[in-house]
């Protein structure tokens, strides 16, 4: 019995060896062919196009900064780092890091200095820890201020969001409070500002950013009204808690039901009413203030303190609008002194909000990483030319065209261009070891395929080696597409990534992309017929977007100016648009 035993545990000691040996051959084959292959190739077809990429057999670096932030964020905070390996990261490129950096460089870079807040699950929002690895460093750093106050606003979104209880008790009163004056007992609760957007993403992106400065200035809770379009683009901003406005918000589809900000302002200002009539205007618990473009007189007052106390005893304001409104808000008095604090550079608001806010979603991270990785990493310059035509069938392309050229070729923008036979292969013709990539967003395909030709039939002065990649070329503009608005959303974040950057006039896609890469682009004015303006483009006095609409009363002498830029510091008149506002670190 004891040798039977001794054969039949020797037979399956023979055979568990042996499969292990398999297995062990096996691993040893797949190895040896990830290192002679080490480069793979991919195609994805998106939008008639395909994206085409190499990745070098070399380790996940996103995957192991990731980690390596999460890990050291433990340590810091005396908390137990978790051994779970993280999920592969979509397309991760080989971004080259300094393999030095401390714990607490690392965990700064990774947060933007503390922008951002820790906690989140990286997983379900890839981009917010591995953003970093795409951009350079930048010396433009959020003030303690600003990170207090937006660690503050968490708490305060984490507590009166969607469906907690100060939510819905706010909800509650306000369906029996409507017709009601607000009381002191009834401002107990918390208070909202209801996001509406229109117009193109770009729109939509700066406003949300304004209005949420807003929020964060008031002691509102920010909730976005969000449709199809809109809701696959970006990461939930706020950790624990969500900024979708409900579905069963009372008046969601009965905007015709609610008082308007106008309405309120008239009463407040009207001359005929005896100041105890004025003092007995009834708040209402809920306002629609319009601040769209066209807006006219019915913002005329919101930078005023006197409209800014009114709307601070409305429990819930709607506010729909497609403007950058956070100029107007350095222009009321009340607000001043702490948004001096916030932003001790002016120009700097939509670069901190805006990265703070918009972190794209897996799906959108997956389209930017693998066009970066395909195009733009290994350039040792990326030039971004975004190209808008408001009314093609008034400007040619070809006029575009030559402006554009005028613009780069003027100010050594692209590199230029031998013109003469002589040079084309002459003796002393090398390889170059720079190489410039230049990114094209345009609805139209023709201004991209333009220059491939210029840089394919000619070469350039140094033998500078250039690519011209786009992304894609929808056509026209559509409105209610998630397709479209995902492919918007890659092309601004990919052009906020680059060196240097080209944008057309009165543009709020290039605005968002030049204040996220915290760039002062080069802005082609709008060009009309066969002739364009001269000179070509003008350097564009901040990185801040456009307040394309700005008030044109002064709040005490309640009488109009030619320009109110002219009143406030730190503003300026925008160069694409005259009657524009714009901040600017210069008083």
């Amino acid at each position: 019995m004891e040798v039977l035993g001794f054969v039949i545990s020797s037979k399956r000691s023979t055979t568990m060896w042996g499969g292990v040996c398999l297995i062990l051959s096996s691993i040893m084959v797949i190895s040896l062919t990830i290192i002679m292959y080490g480069d793979s190739y991919f195609m994805n077809k998106h939008n008639g196009g395909f994206f085409k990429a190499h990745f070098k057999g070399e380790p996940n670096q996103f995957q192991e900064d990731a980690q390596n932030a999460t890990s050291c964020r433990a340590a810091i905070e005396g908390a137990a780092a978790t051994a779970t390996p993280p999920a592969p990261a979509p397309a991760p490129p080989q971004i080259p890091r300094d393999v030095h950096d401390s714990p607490a460089t690392l965990i700064n870079k990774t947060l933007i200095h503390g922008l951002l807040a820790s906690g989140f699950d990286h997983q379900s929002c890839l981009s917010r820890y591995q953003s970093y690895l795409l951009r350079r460093s930048s010396s433009l750093i959020p003030s303690q201020d600003l990170l207090h106050k937006l660690r503050a606003y968490e708490d305060l979104h984490r507590r009166c969001g969607p469906h907690t209880g100060p939510y819905n008790r706010t909800m509650r009163l306000l369906l029996i409070k409507r017709t009601r004056n607000v009381t002191l007992n009834d401002t107990k609760t918390c208070k909202y500002v209801l996001w509406r957007g229109a117009n193109g993403l770009g729109n939509r992106m700066v406003s949300i950013a304004g209005t949420f400065l807003y929020a964060v200035l008031t002691d509102r809770v920010l909730l976005v009204e969000f449709h199809g379009d809109m809701t696959g683009l970006f990461c939930q901003p706020f950790l624990n808690s969500s900024w979708y406005l409900p579905e069963d918000f009372p008046y969601k589809g009965r905007l015709s039901q609610v008082q308007r900000y106008e309405k309120l302002v008239y009463d407040d200002h009207d001359e005929t009413r005896n100041r105890m009539e004025v003092n007995n205007i009834i708040i209402p618990w809920i306002l629609f203030l319009d601040l769209e473009l066209g807006g006219g007189d019915r913002i005329k007052y919101f930078h005023c303190d006197h409209s800014q106390s009114l709307l601070q005893k409305v429990p819930v304001l709607i506010l729909s609008s497609d403007q950058y409104i956070a100029p107007s808000l350095f222009m009321v008095p009340s607000f001043k002194q702490e948004l001096w604090k916030l932003f001790p550079r002016k120009d700097t608001v939509f670069h901190h909000l805006g990265r703070y806010l918009f972190h794209p979603t897996n799906e959108a991270w997956g389209l930017i990483v693998r066009f970066y990785q395909a195009y733009l990493a290994k350039a040792d310059e990326r030039i971004g030319l975004q190209i808008r035509v408001f009314n093609p069938q008034l400007t040619p392309p070809r006029t575009i065209m030559d402006q554009l050229l005028a613009c780069t070729l003027k100010h050594n923008l692209l590199p230029e261009m031998v013109v003469t036979d002589h040079d084309l292969l002459g003796e002393n013709t090398t390889i170059s070891s720079k190489a410039v990539a230049i990114l094209v967003a345009s609805l139209n395909a023709d201004y991209a395929d333009n220059l491939k030709a210029m840089y394919w039939t000619r070469p350039t002065a140094n033998n500078v080696v250039v690519g011209v990649h786009q992304a894609s070329h929808e056509g026209k503009q559509m409105f209610g597409s998630s397709d479209h608005q995902i492919k918007a959303w890659v092309e601004i974040y990919l052009l906020s990534l680059c060196d240097v950057l080209v944008t057309s006039g009165l543009s709020t896609f290039g605005y968002v992309a030049q204040s996220l890469g915290g760039l002062r682009p080069w802005i082609m004015e709008k060009s009309l017929g066969t002739t364009f303006s001269d000179p070509p483009c003008k350097r564009a006095l901040s990185m801040e977007p456009c307040f394309h609409c700005p008030p044109k009363y002064t709040c005490e002498a309640k009488t109009k100016v030619d320009h109110i830029s002219t009143v406030f510091p730190h503003m300026r008149q925008c160069q694409d648009f005259p009657t524009g506002v714009k901040l600017v670190d210069d008083p």
